[in-house]
């Protein structure tokens, strides 16, 4: 280990919280790095010889009610879960730091119109307004991501414009402006970095919702598409064998928890080490 990296592995070290979710979300990326190698059936695979066997050696997490074997669908879908809680969290948190920073620094009637925006979108309950911007662009991940930016924005820019309404009296951006710096330079190299911090660690929180949302839109079909291998379709596609054939739908239902616990842990320990609290 360098010598750079030294006090970061010792920060971590002392907060098991932090490190419980990092070693858990490094193993689940694995997993997805991996996949085509440790996957020992293809996960799209069809075969009704083998419908609905229970777990056993050669399937340990037995086959669906197609024959395909729910352990390989499982690892595969570990690609496609984590896309979507990444990807579904990055665009919102560009979009919304963007527009709580001009809003915070900026005020008057700019602050003003972005947060009646903000208003507008928050008088809708979260998952309604993403079911109906998804029904409208069609069903899909690149659907899921758009409705995710359009409406996940809103927090990251709330949480951000409540920093920089505290920064941008401070010393050292008076000072800045008095020396003649630009606003862009002003609010994005020397307030938004002493802001961000909160934003860092909500995004860990926000995984979690994302991914069980990406769930959620899956299970009613409106996400990933069959035959692709996601833990929400799988889930869906196993409720009708509940009482039947349980492994259909309880290996990735727990691989969900699993996965957002590891977020969960992660933001509590990076909350711990920024000093941030929620």
């Amino acid at each position: 280990m360098t010598a750079a990296l030294a006090p970061a592995w010792v920060a971590v070290r002392r907060r098991p919280t932090l490190l419980a979710g990092l070693i858990l979300l490094t193993a689940f990326l694995l997993i997805a790095l991996t996949a085509p190698l440790i996957a020992p059936y293809d996960p799209i695979l069809q075969n009704g010889d083998l419908r609905l066997q229970p777990p056993s050696w050669a399937h340990p997490f037995g086959t669906d009610n197609f024959g395909r074997d729910i352990f390989s669908r499982v690892i595969w879908g570990t690609r496609v879960d984590l896309q979507i809680a990444v990807i579904g969290v990055v665009f919102p948190f560009l979009i919304g730091t963007t527009v709580g920073t001009v809003a915070g620094y900026v005020g008057g009637k700019v602050d003003i119109v972005f947060m009646r925006v903000i208003d507008i979108i928050l008088a809708f309950p979260f998952l309604v307004l993403m079911l109906s911007i998804i029904a409208i662009l069609g069903p899909g991940l690149q659907s899921f991501y758009i409705a995710m930016a359009l409406v996940g924005w809103v927090s990251y820019a709330r949480l951000i414009r409540a920093q920089m309404l505290v920064l941008k009296t401070v010393d050292y951006a008076t000072a800045a402006l008095s020396l003649g710096f630009s606003g862009p330079r002003i609010m994005f190299r020397h307030l938004l970095p002493n802001a961000i911090a909160g934003s860092v660690v909500f995004s860990m929180s926000d995984c979690v919702l994302v991914l069980l949302s990406g769930a959620a839109i899956s299970y009613l079909g409106l996400g990933v598409q069959p035959p692709i291998a996601e833990w929400g379709v799988m889930v869906a596609e196993g409720q009708s064998f509940i009482t039947t054939a349980w492994w259909i739908t309880l290996f990735p239902g727990l691989s969900i928890v699993t996965l957002a616990f590891g977020f969960s842990l992660t933001g509590d320990g990076l909350g711990d080490l920024l000093g941030v609290r929620e």
